[in-house]
């Protein structure tokens, strides 16, 4: 199909840059995708595969083979360094990059408080490899806490997660299903009752964004399970073995996961635009402002409506619906039509707390348990873009229910090359 002049450039294919250049397929636009990984992730079950009940394949989606069949989308694979609006060119590791109208749909990014400390030696999870570099941690210090002395025990069992949103008591309870039942199978000579699942929350509650029926239904869940909540506590310090908390206490550990706040993606240039919070502010149509032709979608934008007056949370819908609307406001700038404002209609959100635990809040309903654990599966199962992955964790998924087991705690860390010996 032939293509227009006008070219759209869209850094990063998450959810935003995914679901624009996919509504403005084979429309008169030429659209370049720009990201640093060659594949989508579906980052809402990244703590399956960090807790190796998941592969990384099943969750992550190659974009050339997205875009196979669309003429008029190009991918490049290369790392933006910094933007010129002034002369409409993304400047990238592999060269300059000409548009007509840039998006920038770059997500977010581990937030550490300014704590250079956590921000090297804490795990986060934002990304597909981060996930696969905690399973193998968990892994390793389960093999190593066989063989250890009992001042290495100390250090190496336990897990601490920092944060109790969504991402941290999903973590948590699939750790302490981990720890119920499979350990006890994997290991049989070994006592991992010391083992704790710690879970660390700088305010009063868990699932703060979500409902309180879901803050004291998610809160007794896990601690059925097991899971140890240190709330309305801050982490000061983490060296490596010794995690320090603000009421003066200790845990020992070497596996913390970094759970408690997320920021904007900037990208360096674009000036002139308003930056807060860490998140370019935006008018009601998604254009950053004070630059032209240029705009913004999802967790890195920052717009202010009378529902919202301090932005929009930074979750899926949000950027799902936001790309939506640009796209059909860029299909309505060929016909010479006006544009529509956006407006976020929020229709809940959901958290699982493990097996047949789950919190699902709906605009005119609150429920917990079985019922809304079969939501949360039923709507991330549909959300999976391919029928041959969606088959998969499902298969995957019935398979673990039966047995409260998996086949994929394999450990996979960097050897030394033996091509330089040869």
């Amino acid at each position: 199909m032939a293509t227009s002049e006008k070219t759209i450039v869209v850094i990063g294919g998450g959810f935003a840059g995914l679901h624009l250049v996919r509504l403005l397929g084979d429309s008169p636009y030429r659209l370049l995708v720009i990201d640093r990984e060659n594949h989508h992730m579906f980052q809402p079950l990244f703590y399956q595969v960090a807790k190796a009940r998941l592969e990384p394949s099943n969750i992550s989606f190659p974009f050339r083979k997205l875009f196979q069949k669309i003429s008029n989308i190009e991918f490049r694979l290369t790392e933006v360094i910094e933007i010129d609006a002034e002369r409409k060119t993304v400047w990238a590791s592999s060269g300059p990059i000409l548009y007509d109208y840039l998006v920038v749909a770059t997500g977010c990014k581990t937030y550490y408080f300014g704590n250079e400390q956590l921000s090297r030696l804490a795990f986060s999870m934002k990304s597909t490899q981060e996930a696969i570099e905690i399973r193998n941690a968990i892994l390793l210090s389960l093999e190593q806490y066989i063989t250890a002395t009992d001042l290495e025990r100390r250090a190496n069992i336990n897990i601490v997660i920092v944060g109790a949103g969504h991402t941290g008591v999903e973590l948590a309870g699939a750790f302490a299903e981990m720890k119920k039942n499979i350990l006890p199978k994997d290991y049989l000579d070994t006592d991992f009752s010391s083992l704790g699942i710690i879970v660390i929350e700088g305010s009063a509650n868990t699932l703060n964004s979500m409902s309180d029926h879901a803050k004291v239904a998610s809160q007794k869940y896990l601690r059925e399970l097991g899971v140890q909540l240190l709330l309305s506590t801050v982490v000061i310090s983490f060296e490596g073995e010794v995690l320090k908390l603000d009421d003066g206490s200790e845990i020992s550990t070497r596996n913390v996961i970094w759970a408690a706040g997320v920021c904007g993606n900037i990208i360096p240039g674009l000036h002139q635009a308003k930056i807060k919070r860490n998140r370019y502010e935006v008018d009601r149509f998604n254009r950053v402002i004070n630059c032209q032709d240029v705009f913004a979608l999802g967790d890195v934008a920052y717009m202010v409506t009378p529902k919202y007056p301090d932005a929009h949370p930074q979750v899926a819908n949000v950027a799902i619906n936001q790309a939506k609307n640009l796209g059909h406001n860029f299909l309505k700038e060929l016909k010479q039509k006006s544009w529509l404002v956006y407006e976020y209609n929020d229709l809940g959100s959901m958290a699982t707390i493990g097996k047949r635990r789950a919190d699902v809040d709906l605009p005119f309903r609150h429920f917990d348990g079985r019922l809304a654990w079969l939501a949360w599966m039923f709507l991330h199962l549909m959300l999976i873009l391919s029928v041959r992955n969606k088959l998969n964790i499902f298969i995957n998924w019935c398979c673990h229910y039966f047995t409260s087991d998996s086949s994929l705690r394999l450990i996979f860390t960097k050897k030394k090359s033996l091509r330089n010996d040869i």
